[in-house]
């Protein structure tokens, strides 16, 4: 390496003119870029304000010395990663000693040998160079192990709830299907009971005294009446049962492999039909309120399965927030509320709105929301895992958008939009 970076400097730091004079020449012997200051102080305000790759600092000086411009620089954040080789005259053991533990990372002896400045500042320049690309690489290995296992853990959960799902809507729909198909013959067999009973009654119309205490003690009008009610309720219960089993086989649909056209609107109805328990009142807050302003959508080539996971977190990340905004006294006078709405726009984008009434994100934790492993909940409520995979899902795996509008105390509002 023989100059530094196109936009990277040397500054030296001396008030001796005789040595600027001899390091200037060095350094711009073999092209090196550099900067001059004259005191500590100076010095200072330079690095501050655009950081050199490198400090030539020389140890006795008016005002503050080497010593105390090297603390400064290394205890400022802005500067502290700067090299520091001190040029003094200095050779004292203590001198260097403490040079060192203020964090200088060379000497060179004063008077000064051209190539011996030349050679030490070559080899620190190489040496800042390949740390910082050491960093680079530790930084960007992190970012792709963190991605690695979002991916893993995504593959997985999605793998297993669609197994397990799948399962329970299989279970649930052998024995519905057996109680729903026997209700219509039941309620026929009942009704040619109640014709044949009232015909009796016709032409029957004195009992024996034993029928008649059993007919008192039974009382057989309302039981004619009630089974027709109890009946029409198994009825409605059997087909809230199956349309719960069809929402869990349509979220559960993995499709991991290929892409299929789907009803969005049917996956977030679906998403929504298995999150009924946590939307309905509790002892601690109100039902909460789902607006629907659906679109005319048509149908979306997609990861179905994958999409519905994506629902599935950032409307359990509302239903959190509600709860939330409620224990901390935020909703008082406020029906708690998501509303979801979706479009198609003029560049085929279909766009799904999902808003709630809740307490907000602060802006300084919007920038990480889409983070792998970061959460704004407490320990054991969150694995900061939710938000990255839908992230990863909407935008690497569909080409889309994920973003979120949002001010504390205000509500938050996702925006998901994709190709139609």
């Amino acid at each position: 390496m023989g100059k530094t970076a196109n936009n990277g400097f040397i500054l030296i730091v001396d008030d001796n003119p005789t040595n600027l004079s001899v390091l200037c020449e060095a350094l711009n012997s073999e092209g090196f870029r550099f900067r001059v200051a004259v005191d500590g102080e100076t010095a200072i305000a330079q690095a501050e304000r655009n950081q050199p790759e490198l400090i030539l600092l020389d140890v006795q000086m008016p005002g503050i010395d080497g010593f105390e411009t090297c603390r400064r620089l290394k205890a400022n954040p802005v500067t502290q990663n700067i090299p520091i080789i001190f040029t003094t005259a200095l050779s004292d053991t203590e001198s260097k000693t403490k040079g060192f533990s203020l964090g200088a990372v060379d000497y060179i002896p004063k008077p000064f040998a051209q190539e011996e400045v030349i050679a030490r500042v070559r080899v620190h320049l190489q040496l800042k160079q390949l740390t910082e690309s050491l960093e680079q690489q530790v930084s960007d290995r992190t970012k792709a192990l963190q991605q690695a296992q979002v991916q893993l853990v995504q593959q997985e959960k999605l793998s297993t709830l669609g197994e397990l799902i799948a399962g329970i809507g299989h279970e649930i729909n052998n024995p519905i299907n057996f109680i729903s198909s026997n209700i219509p013959p039941l309620q026929e067999y009942i009704s040619g009971v109640t014709k044949l009973l009232l015909l009796y009654e016709q032409d029957y119309p004195n009992p024996t005294a034993k029928i008649t205490t059993a007919i008192k003690d039974l009382d057989l009008n309302f039981v004619l009446e009630d089974m027709v009610k109890i009946l029409n309720s198994l009825e409605v219960g059997s087909e809230r049962i199956q349309n719960l089993s069809n929402s869990l086989r349509n979220f559960s649909r993995s499709d991991s492999d290929t892409k299929i056209s789907a009803d969005l609107h049917q996956g977030l109805d679906s998403t929504l039909m298995i999150l009924q328990h946590r939307l309905k009142a509790n002892g601690e807050r109100p039902g909460i309120e789902v607006i629907k302003n659906y679109g005319v959508l048509p149908e979306v080539n997609c990861y179905i399965g994958q999409m519905n996971q994506v629902f599935m977190n950032i409307l359990a990340n509302a239903i959190d927030a509600l709860d939330e905004a409620i224990i901390l006294g935020k909703m008082i006078n406020l029906i708690p509320q998501i509303q979801i709405a979706t479009e198609i726009d003029s560049e085929q984008l279909v766009i799904i709105r999902i808003a709630d009434n809740g307490i907000g994100i602060p802006e300084r934790l919007k920038k990480r929301l889409f983070e792998p492993l970061f959460t704004t909940k407490t320990v054991g409520k969150g694995t900061g895992l939710g938000l990255s995979i839908a992230y990863q899902i909407v935008v690497e795996k569909h080409k889309g958008v994920l973003e979120v509008n949002s001010q504390s105390g205000m509500g938050s509002e996702f925006i998901i939009k994709i190709p139609a």
